[in-house]
């Protein structure tokens, strides 16, 4: 039986060593970081983790990799999202078969789809497939995006589609999906910043790619929301806000790989065409992180 989805999501990066080949330790690293964090669940090959300019093959080892390295102690949401339904089918079997939790779906993208399109390509691998799914709603990548509406009714009108990764960076259609939706279909906010107050007002989840450089903070402002410890909350999320807010002011993967290296945490260059972040904002992040830390002694 697959395990239910909610509270904090870790989108992992990939990491690749110096031949360009996918890092396979430093991802066993980086799962198990989150794991001891108390993070919730990972998610595997994500826009975080490069998915975009991994082959089929790589995506499908990193399905089994992470299956492997999480041994079952915290679910694990693998993106098949694919430009073709055939090929979207294909990787949620694999991930299945690898032993993931939970299936997550973007739209093909270069040609915006319609709402009628996007439901058939959802539908259709939805129905060969028997775990949950989740609808990544990705407008800034996709060039659609579904409202709250759409997205309600994709969760009424599709069976196992549970769940939807909304990264529209829109704080009212999170709400709209919150208050009016949330009986068919649960929202897990993907833009960092939005976590603390997309959790306070009843969110299911947020998957972040930032848990991957500050999963100790993230899961400490987690545990003080849920325990209904507002101001210990808030001062938590004060303290890590910075660096988030840093993060998403930068190039985004790159800032999450060089995050990780200025901890100690060596996890190589994003794969080209991506290059390594400028010189300038790797200092604005270090003294983001720098800062954090002053404020924890």
């Amino acid at each position: 039986m697959t395990k239910r989805i909610s509270g904090l999501l870790t989108a992992l990066a990939t990491p690749f060593n110096q031949q360009d080949e996918i890092d396979f330790q430093m991802l066993k690293v980086l799962t198990e970081r989150s794991i001891d964090a108390g993070i919730d669940a990972v998610v595997a090959g994500g826009g975080t983790g490069e998915f975009a300019w991994l082959s089929q093959s790589e995506r499908i080892e990193i399905f089994n990799k992470v299956a492997e390295f999480s041994s079952g102690r915290v679910p694990v949401i693998a993106n098949c999202g694919a430009m073709t339904a055939k090929e979207a089918t294909l990787l949620s079997q694999a991930a299945i078969k690898s032993g993931a939790d939970v299936v997550m779906l973007g739209i093909p993208y270069y040609d915006p789809l319609s709402f009628r399109e996007i439901k058939n390509y959802v539908k259709s691998v939805a129905d060969a497939i028997d775990v949950p799914v989740m609808y990544y709603n990705s407008p800034g990548t996709t060039g659609v995006n579904l409202n709250a509406d759409q997205l309600g009714e994709l969760g009424r009108e599709i069976t196992n589609l549970e769940y939807v990764k909304d990264s529209s960076g829109d704080y009212q259609q999170a709400l709209q999906l919150i208050r009016y939706h949330s009986d068919h279909i649960g929202f897990i906010t993907g833009w960092d910043s939005f976590m603390f107050a997309a959790i306070l007002e009843g969110a299911t989840g947020a998957m972040l790619g930032t848990a991957n450089v500050v999963p100790h903070e993230l899961a400490a402002v987690y545990r003080e929301l849920k325990a209904g410890n507002i101001p210990a909350a808030r001062k938590a999320w004060e303290r890590v806000f910075p660096v988030i807010d840093t993060m998403l002011s930068i190039p985004f993967i790159q800032g999450v790989k060089a995050g990780l290296e200025l901890q100690g945490i060596p996890v190589g260059q994003p794969r080209k065409p991506l290059m390594e972040l400028p010189e300038s904002d790797r200092k604005v992040l270090a003294q983001a992180l720098n800062q954090m830390k002053a404020t924890s002694r």
